[in-house]
């Protein structure tokens, strides 16, 4: 059945024009017939490259809200309507604001897991692969980094700049406990550890490497190891053994399983194609701030 499936989403993805962006932690038949599977910046950049006529973004909400602000005249769709970002949900205009108020001419680095409102209040975006260098790209002695403390306190460690933390978080990589990896050490001795940068403090100082997932392909391919041991949602570990068939990849914990990017299923694509469902909509007032704040973001040095 699910061949069938595959084979009227190709059929239709030709015949509207259409091309098929997929996040590193979807479900390994979504990143089998994906045209581009890749991290947030990653696909940043092919929706704003792509002459496709309509993007259909395998991911959450905020990622397909990325992909209409670089590309407002294409048509965007989020197969999966519940597909949200609990970490993006961390901080509203509002919360934001006081802060902002708390910190006055403070710039303000804000995660691309973030509503386009939030976007739409900061100063420049970033990514878990730019993180560090977009910080160091501004003329402040201070910053202020939302939402995710995970991230922002890791780019703090190696910056002298003051890092104003808020406190979000990511739901599955705070999931993660010490005795994760001490029990990997014992289970895999001597294999290395790779876990993202949004993991707690804890974690990220018992690894061996840190990496967003982009980085975590290139460490991969790389490093001489041939076995690796990844923390972050399981759905990297396939696209690991994918891109990287000769090594051998593990997860660090069960426990890490992103629910809300495993919504998106073969069924909720043919269905987004079919009927043209969950069009994603940018109000007019946000596209083109958010869309030079995104261009500055790619424009930034070493990025």
């Amino acid at each position: 059945m699910d061949n069938d499936v595959t084979e009227r989403i190709i059929r239709l993805k030709e015949e509207k024009e259409a091309i098929l962006l997929a996040h590193n932690y979807q479900r390994p038949e979504i990143q089998d017939v994906a045209d581009f599977v890749g991290d947030s910046l990653e696909l940043s950049l092919m929706a704003q490259k792509t002459e496709a006529k309509m993007i259909v973004f395998c991911g959450v909400r905020f990622m397909a809200e990325t992909a209409k602000i670089l590309s407002p005249d294409k048509i965007v769709l989020l197969p999966e309507e519940r597909a949200g970002c609990p970490l993006a949900d961390m901080i509203n205009p509002y919360k934001l604001q006081i802060l902002k108020e708390q910190n006055p001419g403070v710039p303000v680095v804000c995660y691309i897991n973030s509503s386009v409102e939030i976007k739409a209040m900061s100063d420049i975006c970033c990514t878990s692969a730019n993180a560090k260098q977009i910080v160091e790209s501004l003329h402040s002695e201070k910053v202020i980094f939302i939402p995710d403390q995970g991230l922002g306190s890791w780019v703090a460690e190696s910056s002298k700049k003051q890092i104003i933390l808020y406190p979000g978080y990511c739901p599955t990589h705070y999931l993660l406990i010490p005795d994760d990896m001490i029990n990997a050490r014992k289970k895999y001795p001597g294999i290395p550890i790779i876990v993202h940068p949004e993991c707690p403090k804890e974690i990220r100082d018992e690894s061996d490497y840190i990496a967003g997932t982009g980085g975590m392909i290139r460490l991969a391919r790389e490093l001489p190891d041939q076995k690796f041991i990844i923390g972050t949602d399981e759905g990297m570990v396939y696209r690991l053994k994918k891109v990287v068939p000769n090594k051998d990849f593990i997860l660090l914990s069960k426990k890490l399983y992103c629910p809300n990017m495993k919504k998106t299923t073969l069924y909720s694509v043919l269905n987004a194609l079919e009927n043209q469902t969950n069009e994603i909509f940018v109000s007019e007032k946000f596209i083109e701030p958010v869309k030079k704040m995104l261009e500055k973001m790619l424009g930034a040095p070493h990025v």
